[in-house]
């Protein structure tokens, strides 16, 4: 998604960025391109939306095997990805959204931003009715839920990014290819901020208010191939288990979360290292920074430029992502047509510069608790009634009167402690 908004600060020191050969000049300039590339300045007007779903082939249920690759770039046609088919055009579909597919065949419609969440979700739901024709063109079905009941992991998307990702979250147990293959999220994107001052204060509010919202969006108990254990959200289990230095960035000690991201962008292992060849494999426990200070000189041929920095960027996965707009990760992907919750809540939490405060102010009670909130999502009343605070709030700041309807209703849910699947049913058979 691309975000208009203004450039960033100058660069720090009066340090030239680049030297003539592509190579930043030192770790000092690396994180001033960080600084100005992850947090574009600009007054917040714009909204997008990333909205997945598991796949299956077949005309019975979500246990059906995942699609064929082929036959999911035939039904896609020209709006195929590059990724399942090099030679497609990748148009986006009638309403500007994007089409991509995730390691396990899950299906991503990425939006294109727009100035209200109403016109958001009305594009949105042409482009997903658009989608469903095009795949069930091919006996492929969508389902919406945020992990797979039913089958064990398997990465049907072959690519050196993916191979690399699998091998270098083997380590940690079945997580990652749970995480890779399993599992689908609603994310949603706002501006960053006017200023570095506006940009800290949605930065924390979005991080403050995430547990919360993880509690009141939960609705993934089931997780096939996940170890024991009973939880509101196994999605978000899945991350929150996943590599630490890469997934959880330690935002509670940053002054200022645009120095903050830049430094701890260039201190998280390298994922990949991108290469002519299928082998993308990186040296092991090498960061980004050991990378441009030359320390790995005797394993890689040449030091990172600026696009080994943007990819690298991309192999970042904390639950409030930096991508020159502020990226919201951690809510599950809904029910049916609820995705489009989430979206009316955040654009309401995030609509004006005093009701970001009040976010912050009623969520700082449940701040940080991100392990609690997945594992007993509503459960837990501190959580239930921080969840149920902000989406009253989201009601009242709503932009329409529908949207305004929608929140209040899941803020009633919240206050009795409904999950989102107690009151919509997936599509399909995903008992």
């Amino acid at each position: 998604m691309a975000f208009t908004a203004s450039p960033a600060d100058a660069l720090r020191n009066g340090l030239a960025l680049q030297t003539p050969d592509g190579e930043f000049s030192s770790r000092a300039a690396a994180e001033a391109y960080v600084e100005k590339i992850c947090f574009k300045q600009g007054p917040p007007a714009l909204i997008g939306a990333e909205l997945e779903w598991l796949t299956a082939q077949g005309e019975s249920s979500a246990s059906d095997p995942r699609p064929d690759l082929e036959v999911l770039a035939d039904a896609l046609g020209p709006y195929a990805p590059r990724s399942i088919s090099p030679d497609s055009p990748a148009v986006p579909l009638p309403g500007g959204s994007r089409v991509t597919i995730e390691p396990g065949g899950q299906i991503e419609l990425s939006s294109a931003p727009f100035g209200s969440a109403a016109e958001l979700c009305e594009r949105l739901r042409s482009d997903t009715a658009r989608l469903r024709e095009l795949l069930e063109s091919r006996t492929i079905r969508t389902f919406s839920a945020a992990a797979d009941a039913h089958r064990p992991s398997r990465r049907v998307l072959q690519l050196p990014r993916y191979r690399s990702m699998e091998q270098s979250f083997a380590g940690i147990g079945p997580y990652g290819a749970l995480m890779m293959c399993n599992t689908a999220a609603t994310q949603v994107s706002v501006d960053a901020g006017n200023d570095r001052g506006e940009i800290a204060t949605r930065w924390r509010a979005l991080y403050a208010a995430g547990p919360a919202l993880v509690a009141a969006f939960a609705c993934s108990p089931v997780l096939q191939g996940a170890p024991p254990g009973t939880w509101a959200s196994q999605r978000m289990r899945a991350w929150l288990r996943l590599d630490h230095l890469r997934t959880r960035p330690p935002v509670h000690d940053w002054a200022d979360p645009i120095a903050g991201y830049a430094r701890w962008a260039l201190d998280v292992p390298l994922l990949c290292v991108r290469s002519d060849g299928s082998d993308w494999t990186a040296p092991a426990g090498a960061t980004f920074a050991d990378w441009l200070c030359g320390a790995l000189d005797g394993e890689l041929d040449r030091r990172p430029d600026r696009a080994d920095l943007d990819y690298h960027l991309t192999t970042l996965f904390p639950p409030v992502r930096a991508a020159g707009y502020l990226e919201v990760r951690y809510i599950d992907a809904q029910p049916e047509a609820d995705w489009a919750v989430p979206v009316h809540a955040v654009d309401a939490l995030m609509s004006t510069p005093a009701t970001v405060a009040e976010v912050s102010t009623l969520a700082a009670g449940t701040a940080g608790r991100w392990s609690e909130a997945a594992y007993h999502g509503l459960a837990d009343s501190e959580l239930r009634s921080t969840a149920t605070d902000l989406l009253e709030l989201a009601a009242a700041r709503a932009a329409t009167p529908g949207a305004a309807r929608q929140l209040a209703a899941a803020a009633e849910r919240c206050r009795s402690g409904r999950t989102p699947l107690d009151d919509s049913e997936p599509r399909g058979v995903l008992s």
